[in-house]
Order: structure tokens, then C-alpha cells, then sequence
């Protein structure tokens, strides 16, 4: 999770703050309002002198931000002082890169706990991963299943996590390879039955039904790593789909996929089509211990999903 900093006068803002093992400021320095040109080549060349600066942008809250990551990320660590969990978010989005750190100015006991958990949810970081054996393939019938369409770019090897099951799913890589017959779509992913679950950004799991325009869905790479992804809509449609099963140790993962060529599971080195799958063949899964209770992981709980 990025730094976050606070500056209050009210204790119990600050020993809430002190809970959550947050540091509290009272001098916000060295730091540097930015209103014009000026006061962007102030910032940059007191980067060349401090490990850290404190950024102020009353009103140019996005393109005086962007800019000083451009000239100075890596230079120095630069923290944003914001009022609320919305603008902590637009500073930490700027460029994809985001400042380093924020400082969340505020009296407020919510917007505290708001902002700690927007930061929460932007930081799953990695989850296990390990390789699972192709057990069955079944072909089933026509379904309905749903296309997630994202504002994200995904490159090889990134994808979402779906399951028939919360405790086992398998990472089905988006749609960013062209073939004889169709363009790539980057920023799809054709993620299967509508009853599957996946999981979201803040650790729960939504089932594809559920998905629409402006949720965040998890994208997660091979080597596990994760980032958040907007959607822009998801499309249901009813296609021909396969049921394939795969085996960790006494742990079955299971998801049910449109029966297509451009559908893919990931492997541990690429990714391989549906149609290409047969028993034997390992795809990379991903587990977890414990049910769901309105997607939301109870690790004690026993639940047999089969």
C-alpha cells in the first residue's frame, strides 16, 4: 500500500490514525504550492536536495501532479497533501505511475477510514499461484456467458481469476492475441459462465452476473501480481461452453468457458486455448480456504463445493 500520512487537530482523528499504525504530521515541510510554471521548477529542483516534498495543488489538482512525476519520480518521494478519498485516489492514478505518498488533511473520522480503504482495495499485491492438472474436459450445452470489456490495455500473460467454485479458480488470459480470423481485444476478457465467481479488488468475489459498467474487477499476471481495471460493460451472450476440471494436491479448481479458440487458460510460461486443452496438460490455479458469505472470505467456515 502507498504511504499515507495524516494532519489533523482532532485526537480522535489522530489516535484512530495511530490504530491503524498511520503517522500523523504537524509540519508538512519542506513543501511547495503549486500555482504556475514557477512553482513546478521550484519542486523539481528542490528534488534535487530533499528525499521527500510535500505537494499543494489548490487548483490544478491533475496536470501539476502529472507533470512533477514525469520530471521527478525516482528522485525524490513525492506526497500529495489531499482533502478527501477522491482527490488521495486521482494522485495516486496520475500518469499510471501516481505520487509516492499522500497526506490526507482532515477532521473527519470517515473520510479517514474511506481513504484507507481506497487504498486497500488498490493494493491486493500478489496472490499464490501455483500449477494445477488438467483432470476433465466435458463438453455441455449452450449458455450464457459473459464477455468483461475494461478501459484497461492487458498485455500477454494478464488476465482474471474465475471459478466455478471460490475456493479453486483459473486465470483466463485476455483476448490480446490477433489470429487469422480476428483483430485482439486487449481489453477483454472472455471470462466465462455468468454463475462463475471472480474476484474484485477489495478480496471479495462477485459472480460475472453481477458485473457492469463502472465496477472494478482484479487483474492478475502469471507471476500473481494484481491491479485494479475498470469495466466499461459486460456482455452476455449464449455460446456453446466446456466444463474443465484441474487438481492441486486434493484441491479441484473448475471453471465453465465458452468452447472457442480464443478462449485461453494461462500456464506457467503461456497460455493455451480451450480447444487445445486435454487431460494431463497443467494450468496455473489459484486456491484459498474457507466459504464465501456475501463475497466476502470466511477462512474458518467449512463449505464443500463440488
Amino acid at each position: 500500500m502507498r504511504e499515507i500520512l495524516v494532519k489533523t487537530s482532532n485526537e480522535a482523528v489522530r489516535e484512530h490514525a495511530k490504530n491503524m499504525n498511520i503517522e500523523t504530521v504537524e509540519n508538512d515541510e519542506p513543501k511547495v504550492i503549486i500555482e504556475c510554471r514557477e512553482d513546478e521548477e521550484k519542486a523539481v529542483r528542490m528534488a534535487e536536495k530533499s528525499n521527500h516534498i510535500f505537494i499543494q495543488s489548490p487548483n490544478w489538482k491533475i496536470i501539476s501532479l502529472e507533470n512533477l512525476v514525469a520530471k521527478v519520480k525516482g528522485k525524490t518521494k513525492l506526497i500529495a497533501e489531499v482533502k478527501n478519498s477522491e482527490e488521495a485516489k486521482l494522485a495516486l492514478e496520475v500518469l499510471e505511475l501516481g505520487v509516492d505518498g499522500i497526506l490526507l488533511e482532515t477532521n473527519d473520522l470517515g473520510e479517514l477510514e474511506k481513504t484507507v480503504r481506497m487504498l486497500q482495495e488498490r493494493s491486493m499485491g500478489i496472490l499464490k499461484l501455483e500449477e494445477a492438472v488438467v483432470t476433465e474436459i466435458k463438453l455441455l450445452g449452450l449458455g450464457a456467458r459473459a464477455c468483461i470489456d475494461t478501459c484497461s490495455l492487458m498485455k500477454n500473460g494478464e488476465g482474471m481469476l474465475v471459478g466455478n467454485f471460490s475456493q479453486g479458480m483459473l486465470v483466463v488470459e485476455s483476448e490480446v492475441e490477433a489470429t487469422p480470423l480476428t483483430n485482439p481485444r486487449p481489453f477483454r476478457v472472455n471470462a466465462g459462465a455468468i454463475s462463475l465467481y471472480t474476484l474484485t479488488p477489495n478480496g471479495k468475489t462477485k459472480y460475472l452476473s453481477e458485473i457492469k459498467a463502472g465496477d472494478q474487477i482484479l487483474i492478475i499476471d502469471r507471476e500473481g501480481s494484481t491491479k485494479p481495471a475498470f469495466v466499461v460493460r459486460s456482455k452476455i451472450e449464449i455460446r456453446p461452453l466446456v466444463l474443465i476440471k484441474a487438481e492441486a494436491e486434493n484441491r479441484e479448481a473448475a471453471v465453465t468457458l465458452q468452447m472457442a479458440e480464443t478462449v485461453k487458460l494461462m500456464t506457467s510460461k503461456g497460455s493455451k486455448p480451450v480447444t487445445d486443452l486435454k487431460p494431463g496438460d497443467k494450468v496455473i490455479a489459484h486456491f484459498e480456504q474457507g466459504g464465501r458469505h456475501f463475497g466476502t472470505l470466511v477462512p474458518e467456515e467449512f463449505v464443500l463445493e463440488k
